[in-house]
């Protein structure tokens, strides 16, 4: 971060009904070891910044890389004279007095920082996380890698808001892919799921050498495994599969830009509209669904939003009752519903937008145990490999990695290529029992695509495991 940056920014905010400035640091360092063979190391770094401004009846923005101070004048011109040309020319215009004034910070915890291990420790682990995920003759592919990034903000405006983030991430991930008779069957970890803000010492915690054998033995043995049946049965779906099932059919159908209609031209609508809020039945009454910007560790946990908004943790749905939408203060105000701190941005190229932030499903009070011990058949599945869903977030098809027979109350044999499909609108009404805190993970995607042009961004959910009655599996050829 500029430590100078506020001094440097202050007297230049012009006069105009309001202005926000946002200082966005990018730090990214990658490492891979794939096949037992160190790739060439990626590290990558930029910075700069996003200019708003709202001014009699017009808005623009204006974005610059050159952090100087002659680059930000440059930026905060071509905002005004943004603003200048689309006065008259707006179908909404937020209402400003609402815009509140923050002074505050967050700081992701770091108990081990990335950049005091050394690369060479880094590489030896992953060796040594390599040697075990080829554990097995039939292994025919294997690798691991970390991820490490970090996004640091500055945040003032004309209403004296003073906001600083750093905001660190660790991403691992490996996969193992395992042959028997032209059958490939892979396993993964990480990647998608288990991420999270932390420094070095989630590598620590997490264990990838003991879990590289866990996965070496369950790709060899899917295999050898049966395909699974098609039928409709009970489903018990685990947390690294429900991440995908929340995002896409709640998370994506509550953004409210979608269900106004401003992302119909990229990556489609909502089926939901907005007279549902309040009476619409999502799913079951043991369906509790959170924007929660304040679990530790989180990928979105945060104070603040892009926007400068304050983040607190807010129901988007209550016993099966569809409560509010994933729209920050601006788009809110436009739709007249109340709001959560969701305003991302991946960059300081890029204007905030609607996002998921933390999107969690609140668990319940059954056991991993119980929830077996209900089911006479039926079938656990883990880990997505395979999504599909409509524009309209409503129709979908999701495939995953593992599946396991459920007989007679217990967790039998292993089946591969096992699939299922729904419709959002009555699929959560299916969901039986919710998982409770010992079922519970927090887990996360780092790669969630919106906007025009393409903003991706880092999503959290966490999530229990979750029963569901009735559900359409299908396997592969």
């Amino acid at each position: 971060m500029k430590e100078d940056f506020v001094n440097i920014v202050r007297p230049l905010l012009p006069n105009v009904d309001y202005c926000s400035i946002r200082f966005v640091s990018r730090y990214s360092n990658i490492i891979n070891a794939t096949r037992s063979v160190v790739e060439p190391v990626v590290i990558s770094e930029d910075e700069g910044v996003m200019v708003t401004i709202f001014n009699k009846g017009g808005y623009g923005y204006g974005a610059t890389s050159n952090t100087s101070k002659s680059g930000i004048l440059s930026a905060i011109n071509s905002a005004f004279e943004w603003a200048e040309f689309s006065k008259g020319r707006l179908t909404y215009l937020p209402e400003i007095d609402k815009i509140s004034t923050h002074n505050g910070s967050y700081f992701t915890k770091e108990e081990e920082q990335w950049s005091k291990i050394s690369m060479k420790d880094k590489a030896d682990y992953l060796l040594e996380v390599n040697k075990a995920l080829k554990s097995k003759p039939s292994i025919s592919n294997w690798g691991a890698g970390i991820r490490y990034n970090s996004i640091e903000t500055q945040f003032i405006d004309t209403i004296n808001s003073n906001i600083r983030q750093k905001l660190s991430y660790i991403l691992p991930q490996m996969v193992v892919s395992a042959e028997h008779k032209k059958e490939i069957q892979t396993r993964t970890y990480g990647g998608h799921a288990h991420a999270r803000q932390a420094g070095y010492d989630f590598i620590d915690k997490i264990g990838m050498h003991n879990r590289a054998k866990i996965l070496a033995e369950e790709a060899v043995a899917l295999s050898k495994a049966e395909n699974c049946e098609d039928k409709i049965t009970d489903v018990i779906i685990a947390p690294d599969q429900m991440i995908l099932q929340i995002h896409e059919s709640i998370g994506h159908p509550l953004e409210l830009d979608r269900i106004l209609g401003d992302e119909r031209n990229y990556a489609g609508s909502s089926f939901v509209k907005p007279e549902m809020f309040g009476k619409y039945k999502y799913g079951s009454d043991c369906l509790n669904v959170t924007f929660d910007p304040s679990v530790s560790s989180q990928l979105a946990t945060c104070n603040y939003d892009d926007d400068g908004t304050l983040a607190k943790k807010e129901y988007l749905i209550k016993d099966g009752i569809l409560q509010r939408p994933i729209g920050g203060l601006f788009s809110s105000q436009r739709a007249e519903m109340n709001h959560v701190a969701c305003s991302r941005a991946c960059n300081w190229n890029r204007p905030p937008i609607d996002r998921m932030g933390n999107i969690n499903l609140e668990p319940g009070n059954t056991s991993f145990k119980n929830m077996v011990d209900s089911i006479e058949d039926g079938i656990y599945l883990e880990t997505n490999n395979s999504w599909s869903i409509d524009d309209k977030r409503n129709k979908f098809q999701f495939g995953c990695e593992k599946g396991t027979l459920i007989k007679n109350g217990e967790l039998t044999k292993l089946v591969k290529n096992v699939s299922y499909r729904g419709i959002t609108e009555s699929f959560w009404n299916n969901l039986s029992t919710v998982g409770d805190k010992s079922t519970f993970e927090i887990l996360g995607t780092s790669n969630c695509g919106k906007g025009e042009p393409n903003q991706t961004i880092f999503v959290g959910h966490a999530t229990p495991a979750c029963h569901f009655k009735s559900i359409d599996v299908f396997g592969g050829i």
